[in-house]
C-alpha cells in the first residue's frame, strides 16, 4: 500500500500551491483533489488553517477558487468567541499533541516574544482552528508542512515536520510528501532539499522515525 493515498496526495498538492501558485493552480489543484476523492469539508478546513500559516491574504485568494467548485459554503457561527475558553483547552490539548516534549519550551519562548502571541496561538491558532473535527491531526500537519516549504520559515517547517511524527504520521508518509515537494513545478530545489534535510535531522533524533509499513492515513473524525 502506498505512504500516501491518491486523496491525501492530492490534497497536500493543494496546500502546496495556496502559498506558491497563482489562481488557476489553485482551482486545478482543488478540483483534482475533489476527483481523488477529498471532501470538500477537508479542502474547506486546510482553506481555514491557511490562515495560520499564509495569512489572510491568500486564504481568501483559496476560499474564492473552492467556492468556484463548490458555491455553497459550511453553514456555521465562525464568531462564537463566547467559547473562548473550550478554544483555549482544546487549544493547549492539540498544541501539546504537536509539539510533545518540546511544548513547555515553546510556550515559555512565544511568552517572551510577547504574551499576546502566546494567547493567539493556543486559543485561536491550535484551539480555534487546528482542533477542529473536520480534518484529523494527520492530515492538518502534512498540509501545515505543505503550506511552509515554500516559504523561508526552517524553524517553523521543522517544527510541523516533527509534529507530524508526532501525531502518528509515519515516516514514509511524510518521506511520500517531500517526494511530491520535489517533483513539484511550483517548488525550486533549494526549498525540497532544504525540507529533506532538515527531516533527515528529524528522523536521526526522532523516537517515532523508524522503518515503517507504507499505510494510508487513517479517516478523519466525524464533524
Amino acid at each position: 500500500m502506498k505512504a500516501l493515498e491518491p486523496r491525501d496526495a492530492a490534497l497536500v498538492r493543494a496546500a502546496l500551491a495556496i502559498p506558491a501558485g497563482d489562481d488557476p493552480d489553485l482551482m486545478t489543484r482543488f478540483a483534482a483533489a475533489r476527483e481523488e476523492g477529498a471532501p470538500t469539508l477537508w479542502l474547506d478546513e486546510l482553506t481555514l488553517m491557511t490562515v495560520l500559516f499564509v495569512g489572510f491574504p491568500r486564504a481568501l485568494v483559496a476560499a474564492r477558487m473552492l467556492r468556484r467548485l463548490e458555491p455553497v459554503a459550511p453553514s456555521e457561527n465562525g464568531a462564537a468567541y463566547d467559547r473562548w475558553q473550550d478554544w483555549e483547552a482544546r487549544g493547549e490539548a492539540t498544541c501539546r499533541a504537536v509539539y510533545a516534549d518540546h511544548y513547555d519550551k515553546l510556550r515559555t519562548h512565544v511568552q517572551e516574544l510577547h504574551p499576546a502571541l502566546d494567547a493567539w496561538v493556543i486559543v485561536d491558532g491550535y484551539g480555534r482552528t487546528m482542533g477542529r473535527s473536520g480534518l484529523d491531526m494527520v492530515r492538518r500537519e502534512l498540509c501545515a508542512v505543505a503550506l511552509l516549504i515554500p516559504q523561508r520559515v526552517p524553524r517553523q517547517l521543522h517544527s510541523h515536520l516533527r509534529g507530524a511524527l508526532n501525531v502518528g504520521a509515519t515516516q514514509a508518509q511524510v518521506e511520500a510528501e517531500l517526494d511530491l515537494a520535489a517533483h513539484d513545478a511550483l517548488i525550486t530545489r533549494r526549498q525540497a532539499g532544504d525540507a529533506r534535510r532538515l527531516f533527515k535531522d528529524i528522523v536521526a533524533k526522532h523516537p517515532a522515525a523508524r522503518p515503517s509499513p507504507r499505510t494510508a492515513v487513517s479517516p478523519p473524525p466525524a464533524s
